[in-house]
């Protein structure tokens, strides 16, 4: 079995991608680079005989790198994806993939220049046991026609926007950044495609701070069965970091709240709902990382399929879209098969 070696840009949440990697026999991570000194080198002490760089071309141009994976600032992402693919690297990416449907596009002409690579991204909620219960009930009809779904993405992170790096990338979308999340989840869930969406947003939690863009969206859509969707990406909660849903059935409904997650299967508010043992988030960030270096190998597709990642990344450009138009918008998927 061939042994791949990687290399990870970008070390805060990239840190946890070593471990990830590394729990695969068939892997190895051998350089880490951050643009930050002092990051690149804290990690390269928990993590001794790694490479450390900060240029990330020294890593994308490494003809001994076999794996790229991207954890770095979101608005590095479409070059670096770019590049690592035209040097015959696989990559995982941090989401989002990239931050325009321009970029996307670019995205999908070098993909469909290098089929043989694999490329994923870190949408980690289907990791998560309560979710991949979930989706096996609605899959098996236990919840009858799913008719609507509603969920919030409660980030419960403001200083992130206010103090961090996100608050000096132009025109930061939190629906990009964290909303994809839940879109990625209800597509998966369901089995459901949304082709139409209005949305709008505000930036009433941060007015007055250095970011400068909508810290809230909220976007109602519909997929093709007539289901409707409403995705809220809430970046100014005062609550922990959480992701609400809810998914409403014709024999069945499942909540997920702040303080717990029941299936309800009575209208009669004498019967008790059905309370989720099930662990949430029950996920670390790495967990996708060996299931992707499978993929690889050939033993089977990546939980999250390139094409997958496309269709997130198309809702989320639309949502945005829409807030921008102040108009309805029809959901344009990217489809890598396209000639």
């Amino acid at each position: 079995m061939p042994k791949f070696t990687v290399g990870v840009i970008g070390l805060g949440v990239g840190e946890s991608h070593i471990e990830g990697y590394e729990s695969h026999p068939n892997c190895s991570v051998t350089k880490l680079c951050d643009i930050n000194k002092d990051a690149l080198n804290a990690v390269g002490k928990r993590h001794p005989e790694k490479l450390l760089t900060q240029d990330p071309d020294n890593v994308i141009y490494d003809p001994d790198i076999d794996i790229v994976s991207i954890a770095s600032y979101d608005d590095c992402h479409k070059n670096q994806v770019i590049a690592s693919l035209k040097n015959g690297k696989h990559v995982f990416v941090e989401k989002p993939l990239c931050l325009s449907n321009e970029e996307l596009h670019s995205i999908v002409c070098e993909m469909r220049e290098n089929r043989h690579l694999k490329v994923s991204s870190n949408l980690i909620l289907r990791k998560c046991p309560r979710f991949i219960d979930l989706r096996k009930r609605i899959r098996s009809g236990q919840l009858g026609q799913v008719f609507h779904m509603e969920s919030s993405y409660d980030y419960g992170r403001l200083n992130k926007l206010t103090n961090g790096w996100r608050g000096q990338i132009p025109n930061y979308s939190v629906t990009l950044g964290g909303g994809i999340h839940l879109i990625d989840l209800m597509h998966w869930v369901s089995g459901e495609k949304f082709i139409e969406v209005f949305a709008l947003g505000n930036t009433l939690p941060t007015r007055g701070s250095v970011f400068s863009g909508n810290s809230l969206t909220s976007a109602l859509m519909k997929s093709a069965s007539g289901c409707t969707i409403s995705l809220t990406s809430n970046f100014g909660s005062i609550t922990p970091h959480h992701h609400k849903l809810c998914i409403y059935g014709t024999k069945a409904t499942f909540e997920q709240s702040h303080t717990n997650a029941s299936y309800f299967f009575s209208r009669d508010p004498n019967v008790e709902p059905k309370k989720v043992a099930s662990p949430y988030p029950g996920a670390h960030k790495g967990d996708l990382l060996y299931d992707f270096v499978d993929s690889i190998i050939g033993k089977k597709q990546p939980l999250v399929k390139a094409q997958e990642v496309l269709d997130a990344m198309s809702v989320a450009l639309a949502i945005d879209k829409s807030i921008i138009s102040g108009t309805p918008q029809k959901i344009l998927y990217q489809n890598l098969n396209d000639l």
